[in-house]
């Protein structure tokens, strides 16, 4: 969601989602209304109040699957939430730790800590904008003579009920984290070098001495594709603790578990593709011990009807997910998200036509050659959806950008 205005408006050129919220605001016409009953629905009634989903989201090459995930996350962000998106060409899934380690990448762990350690300046009664800057609480307190044994008690079982007694938490994640908050309330204090260790360790890296850690009071263990899945429930407890109502976690482009090209730098075989899918089942069958956490896969839908290579291939998932696919109606409830068959209801002639002119408005900035669509075009692209292989979305692309 990072790219800039001019990156954004040259990847729409190029028939892709332009990962510029300022873009997607402008330019998403017809699903608004549906991100909009997702965020309401799910994120900020469901999600926010300790809740976990799985969604999935398909359709042909060009019917707006990423534009979805993008402006699902923009919408997710502006509601608090973190949001964290990435490729499965990008990130195995055959391999959990992977995921874990890439959202856990893409999370602000130190930040979280930290007002994880404002909260407990809160609970003592104290405001966090007394302090000065650079200074740890302890000083502060130290600084107007109120650091007695009493209060460094206090702190430290705030610690305790905030993180160790917490039973949403694996005990190292825990540990781990007490020990970095404290350290940034500067009680119990926390030398550098054992500070680095523990966020070493949270990170995966192999490096981490296990006898290091023991000292600190962690167990001699590392994080594995088996625990991953506990550090992720660990790290949504956190943001939850820091004030954020939760995490959604988008993985686009799942259907290189079956498919590559030339371009593509990962390939799967047989084996680590049947292993992706048993993650994937894995994590549905244990979404209920997740909290505050909602992911969203996404993938071409030839991945749903090849029955070699695609997600039939492996019953064991299959026969989770495929009742879902049973009609051609949209169902908004629906945990497979067909972007064809929303499509088919949520463009019409005047959504296309709207459409294209705000894509006129937004390509236009930086070709003049740019231009919207008539009612009668537009009628004429509706007809003619049902024997094309193009999807709508990327027929209106081509229209507007027809004379540049």
């Amino acid at each position: 969601m990072g790219n800039d205005y001019k990156t954004g408006v040259s990847l729409l050129k190029q028939g892709q989602a332009p990962g510029n919220m300022d873009i997607l605001n402008e330019v998403s016409v017809g699903i608004r209304p549906f991100v909009g009953f997702l965020k309401e629905k799910y994120l900020q009634e469901y999600i926010s109040n300790g809740g976990s989903k799985i969604k999935f989201v398909t359709g042909r090459a060009g019917s707006g699957k990423t534009h979805f995930l993008q402006f699902l996350s923009g919408e997710a962000e502006s509601a608090g939430f973190k949001a964290v998106g990435f490729s499965a060409k990008d990130v195995w899934l055959h391999d959990f730790k992977s995921i874990y380690l890439e959202i856990l990448g893409r999370c602000d762990l130190a930040g979280c800590i930290k007002r994880c350690a404002g909260q407990v300046v809160k609970e003592l009664g104290y405001c966090e904008s007394d302090i000065p800057e650079g200074m740890s609480f302890a000083d502060y307190l130290s600084g107007i003579g109120e650091l007695d044994a009493l209060t460094k008690k206090e702190i430290r079982n705030q610690l305790q009920k905030m993180f160790l007694k917490n039973p949403l938490m694996d005990s190292n994640f825990a540990i781990a984290c007490s020990l970095l908050a404290g350290g940034a309330l500067g009680h119990p204090a926390l030398e550098s070098q054992n500070r680095e260790q523990l966020m070493l360790w949270l990170f995966g890296n192999k490096d981490v001495a296990l006898p290091a850690i023991r000292r600190l009071g962690l167990a001699p263990s590392r994080i594995t594709r088996y625990n991953a899945r506990h550090m992720l429930r660990s790290l949504a407890e956190l943001h939850s603790l820091a004030g954020c109502p939760g995490i959604l976690i988008t993985i686009d482009n799942v259907d290189i578990l079956a498919y590559s090209s030339s371009m593509d730098t990962i390939r799967y075989t047989k084996m680590k593709r049947t292993d992706a899918y048993e993650s994937i089942r894995e994590l549905i069958d244990e979404i209920d011990t997740l909290r505050n956490i909602m992911f969203v896969f996404s993938f071409d839908r030839r991945l749903i009807d090849d029955e070699l290579a695609g997600l039939k291939s492996y019953y064991a998932l299959w026969a989770r997910i495929q009742n879902e696919i049973v009609s051609g109606n949209f169902n908004q409830f629906t945990d497979i998200i067909d972007m064809d068959v929303l499509g088919k209801r949520i463009y019409t002639r005047e959504a296309i036509v709207e459409m294209s002119e705000r894509l006129a408005g937004v390509i236009g900035t930086a070709s003049s050659g740019a231009r919207g669509i008539s009612a009668e075009k537009a009628e004429e692209m509706i007809s003619l959806s049902h024997f094309t292989g193009t999807s709508l979305p990327r027929q209106v692309v081509k229209e507007v950008l027809a004379d540049d």
